[in-house]
């Protein structure tokens, strides 16, 4: 079953990214696919107004597409359980030292003694 997931997973992906160049594709002025080749290929089948309206279409489709994938990973993430693994579960033990084994910190500093090198004097 968690394929399913990862399955909407990629086409919410793919979707996305189609929707994002669709967009991006789109001119504010009308002048939708123009870029692409002028009038011959892509802009010589179709005039301005069908340019607009193929990828208006192809818009709506791929955003409905997006939302409509949404509710479904939604959908199928809320009845899913989740088994959140926590960093400290995986983490190995380490041996813990007892309550006493503290070593004692001298409270007043040692006096210096007398360095091992001899000065010169």
């Amino acid at each position: 079953m968690q394929s399913l997931g990862s399955v909407l997973l990629v086409l919410q992906l793919i979707v996305a990214i189609f929707l994002v160049a669709v967009i991006l594709m789109q001119r504010s002025n009308g002048g939708a696919l123009s870029g692409l080749g002028g009038d011959s290929g892509i802009g010589g089948l179709l005039s301005a107004l069908g340019k607009g309206n193929v990828l208006t279409r192809t818009t709506a489709v791929l955003a409905t597409l997006f939302f409509a994938l949404s509710m479904a990973l939604s959908i199928y993430y809320s009845h899913v359980e989740i088994h959140r693994a926590s960093i400290v579960d995986g983490a190995s033990t380490a041996p813990v030292a007892e309550e006493n084994s503290v070593p004692e910190v001298p409270t007043t500093p040692e006096e210096p003694s007398e360095p091992d090198v001899p000065v010169a004097e």
